[in-house]
């Protein structure tokens, strides 16, 4: 995905095919679990950064661009909503506070939602707090896969943030995947907006964003996030149809 219009371009891949596609490549692989990083990913020693949590040394790892990813996917998901939310919501659009990356082994240090510390190798968004933040150690072994996936997880915890600001009515027993199927709507109608562009891989790379994000993943339990194939495709609903095929 690359950042475009009026905003500063960068490198991210990703091919402007439809958000059905990414079903297929699910359909071709095997799920996979997270234990504090992406399986295959390795572990060499780290170097200080000022959120606490060492920059992984990964092969390619780039951290200049990997923070400027983190600004351009909050950047192109609030762009999104505030430019859209007239059409879709009544009211007035507020964006979330972003606390950003954190370091969730270190307790003392995370940020507290209702009293207790995010947990390590997780992304949220807290609605005491109206912020949304995400697991520094999560984020890097994530990015060094592929870089769609700063995209993806910031536009769903975005998703849960929306989500508090609508009429109970409208949010579903099935948050997590309406929070996946509203990410899929502002990633994929940034697009259209001519704010984010789709270059080659990026489909592949959220396919196995959600084989390593699906119920399996070590904060969730069983049942609350849905299998890696329910949430593909409640990703795909929002891109092809919209925000408003999130709620029907």
């Amino acid at each position: 995905m690359t950042e475009t219009a009026q905003h500063t371009r960068r490198r991210v891949r990703r091919r402007a095919a439809a958000a059905a596609a990414l079903a297929v490549t699910l359909a071709l692989t095997a799920a996979c679990d997270l234990d504090g990083a992406l399986p295959g990913t390795p572990r060499p020693a780290a170097q200080a950064t000022a959120d606490g949590v060492g920059a992984q040394q990964y092969r390619d790892f780039d951290e200049k661009e990997f923070q400027e990813d983190l600004r351009s996917a909050a950047t192109v998901t609030n762009g999104f909503w505030r430019l859209h939310w007239q059409e879709l919501f009544t009211g007035t659009y507020r964006p979330p506070r972003i606390r950003g990356l954190y370091n969730g082994r270190d307790p003392a240090s995370a940020p507290r939602c209702g009293g207790k510390p995010l947990e390590p190798g997780n992304a949220a968004y807290c609605p005491s707090g109206d912020f949304v933040a995400w697991d520094a150690q999560l984020m890097r072994s994530g990015y060094a896969r592929g870089d769609a996936w700063v995209y993806l997880v910031v536009a769903h915890e975005w998703g849960h943030a929306i989500q508090n600001r609508l009429r109970r009515s409208l949010v579903s027993a099935a948050s997590e995947l309406q929070a996946d199927c509203l990410a899929g709507a502002a990633l994929y109608g940034a697009a259209k907006d001519d704010r984010l562009t789709f270059e080659d891989g990026d489909e592949q790379e959220i396919a196995a964003a959600f084989r390593v994000i699906g119920d399996k993943a070590p904060w969730t339990r069983p049942g609350d996030h849905g299998s890696a194939s329910q949430r593909l495709r409640s990703f795909s609903r929002g891109g092809n149809g919209g925000a408003k095929a999130c709620f029907s």
